[in-house]
């Protein structure tokens, strides 16, 4: 009996210790790359008063836990270099790199991938081959009760840039960690932390809002009993998997083999592509004929089905060749080998629509394309076979709304904050990149506020009231097109109150005020129809830019500022910050004027001349001017350098 005591006692000290080794953040992990020319926080848990020793550098440095078993040591400044090793208690880091890291926020488009963009920029993703660039992603989680020590476990560690490795990494994180390399010749740290279609209250301390916004954080409150939650998304997925099912039975082109190469489809109906709208829920069938020649048969090929509204499931005689489950990834089906045959083949496209209206999205590439750049679209592949604009249509099976219970946590107040931004603090960082806003344009008026609110608290957080933001202006697009409305979309010509241009506005005015932050401004970039545009390269080129100013202090220009305007009567003249090209002098559309009234009116007579723009105003005793205040404007105006005027509302002196 004594010998069993004595081995139940030695276990379950064991288990014990075991659990009380000294404990790391995720972050911190071999081949990541810590700050240069910053002390370098180390943190983490251990038993209380436990002594924590931290080799580096061929120094050692040790702390004592205190009561609650956390523990700090800052790790003096270093210049860029490595890579080093480093121990802590028995853990081994080797690999790692000093330099500069940057910390990419946001929504939707800093998601975006390296594979989304790949057609963009095929030739150098191909060509990814970068060790002293390393990336980090940051896990989804959310937490309504309050902040967490660490991010979520993963397998996915810091890696350097190759094509594999970033393939499903940011594309603006990947090209502004190769951009600032080049720049700098140092190494780059890139830690992605964001999550699509999120308002920026998700991404704001709970301290930070309850003063002026208590109801935001009662807002979260109310989520904040994970029986509910748990319950809720259960009946979510048992009530979508039913949906499905039913789906599946009522839907005639399961059973009528509609995808089939030999089906007999003379009597459907056809439609045109570019003005087709389905409003309804269920399933609607589509089909086209192409006739491919003897020296495309049995070629590989892909499929470019522009971008389509909602979901879909793709075919190429009969057999599946893409599913995709929303509306905004670009369609691009790979054919295998074999499978197109000379003469008729089909093409057919299962609808699959919960909401809204189903569509094309026309302004979209459609076509089958062969060769060796065939998954190039920056150029377009040389050899293609266009779609027709008419396909043949067949009903699919009418649903009821699948009944649901929003439990979208990540898009209430704090959660974010909460779960994935306050345990990265304090690991040092250069700069933030923040890309959000899309999801607040519904309501932009307390933008400016919230944003003010995330910049000095996240500040706070680090403790570096200093600490660089690059805040990135919404792109040019034009929302219509994403529910169905007719096209073509007739550019606005007319003024009109965005939201998408308020929500820059505010983005604008907060960078403008703040000693340490910046904008981006992507106005020529977007897309009209795509609300992630592919252009992140060249989005990553200004995000530098402003880092360049930022954190080093160096002197470029960003793009052009109005600086003040003034009233001389019913002429307005509006002074930049910088000169403007020589090729804008004539009338520059897009310029707007309101009196007291605050109707704005287009101006139909303008000059520019250097830093300058003069104008005729329209109205008597103008008070307001503005540019570019559309969702997808054209926004004329460069600087001499090439960057995009920003768009601006400012009040005129008179």
């Amino acid at each position: 009996m004594k010998r069993q005591i004595l081995f139940f006692f030695l276990a379950v000290t064991g288990m014990i210790s075991a659990e009380a080794k000294v404990q790391l953040p995720q972050l911190f992990q071999s081949g990541m790359v810590l700050q240069r020319n910053k002390p370098i926080p180390v943190w983490g848990k251990a038993d209380p008063q436990e002594k924590v020793v931290i080799g580096w550098n061929k120094h050692q440095y040790e702390t004592v836990a205190d009561e609650t078993g956390r523990w700090r040591i800052d790790l003096p400044k270093m210049k860029a270099g490595g890579p080093y090793t480093m121990t802590v208690a028995d853990i081994v880091l080797t690999d790692v790199l000093v330099g500069d890291v940057w910390l990419c926020s946001g929504q939707s488009n800093i998601d975006v991938t390296i594979e989304r963009v790949y057609p963009q920029y095929t030739d150098e993703i191909d060509r990814f081959d970068n060790n002293k660039v390393r990336v980090f992603r940051v896990q989804n989680e959310t937490n309504t009760h309050g902040v967490q020590d660490d991010i979520r476990p993963t397998n996915i560690n810091w890696k350097p840039v190759t094509k594999q490795n970033v393939w499903l990494f940011s594309a603006v994180g990947t090209f502004l960690g190769l951009r600032m390399q080049q720049q700098t010749g140092v190494p780059q740290g890139i830690i992605v932390n964001s999550w699509g279609g999120t308002p920026i209250e998700a991404w704001i301390s709970a301290d930070s809002l309850q003063s002026d916004y208590p109801l935001q954080v009662e807002k979260t409150r109310l989520y904040d009993n994970p029986d509910f939650i748990k319950a809720q998304q259960q009946a979510n997925g048992l009530a979508d998997r039913q949906w499905n099912k039913l789906l599946d039975e009522r839907d005639p082109g399961i059973s009528g083999h509609f995808t089939a190469l030999d089906y007999d489809d003379t009597s459907w109906d056809t439609i045109q592509q570019e003005n087709w709208r389905w409003r309804g829920v269920g399933t609607v069938w589509l089909r086209q004929h192409v006739q491919i020649d003897k020296a495309h048969a049995g070629q590989p090929a892909r499929l470019l089905l522009g971008t389509l509204f909602d979901a879909d499931i793709t075919f190429v005689n009969g057999q599946q060749v893409g599913r995709t489950y929303y509306q905004y990834p670009p369609r691009r089906y790979d054919i295998p080998e074999g499978l197109l045959r000379e003469g008729d083949n089909v093409i057919t496209i299962r609808f699959i629509n919960k909401y809204g209206m189903a569509h094309f999205i026309p302004q979209k590439p459609y076509m089958l394309c062969f060769g060796p750049d065939r998954m190039s679209q920056n150029p377009m592949p040389k050899d293609v076979i266009p779609l027709a604009s008419q396909w043949l249509h067949h009903a699919g099976a009418d649903m009821p709304s699948c009944p649901s219970g929003d439990v979208s946590l990540q898009n209430l107040p704090t959660t974010l904050y909460n779960a994935v931004v306050h345990p990265l603090a304090p690991y040092a960082i250069s700069g933030v990149v923040w890309y959000q806003g899309e999801s607040n344009t519904g309501n932009p008026k307390p933008y400016a506020d919230y944003l003010r609110k995330l910049m000095g608290g996240w500040r706070v957080l680090w403790q570096e009231p200093t600490l660089p933001f690059c805040i990135v202006q919404l792109a040019n697009h034009d929302g219509r097109q994403q529910t169905g409305f007719p096209s073509p979309i007739v550019p606005q010509t007319t003024p009109v109150n965005s939201g998408w241009a308020a929500l820059r506005e505010a983005q604008r005015t907060v960078a403008q005020q703040d000693l340490y932050a910046e904008m981006a401004c992507l106005i020529d970039l977007g897309e009209t129809v795509d609300i992630h545009p592919l252009r992140k390269k060249e989005a990553a080129e200004r995000i530098g830019l402003c880092m360049d100013r930022l954190v080093y202090n160096k002197k470029v220009q960003l793009s052009p500022q109005p600086i003040s305007a003034e009233a001389q009567g019913s002429d307005v003249i509006i002074t930049f910050d910088q000169a403007l090209l020589s090729e804008n002098a004539g009338n520059v559309p897009e310029l707007e004027v309101a009196g007291s009234d605050g109707h704005f009116v287009n101006v139909d007579s303008s000059l520019v001349e250097g830093n300058k723009v003069s104008l005729k105003s329209p109205v008597s005793v103008p008070i307001k001017v503005r540019y570019a205040w559309k969702d997808s404007p054209q926004a004329p105006l460069h600087s001499v350098t090439g960057l995009p005027v920003t768009p601006f509302e400012i009040l005129l002196q008179q």
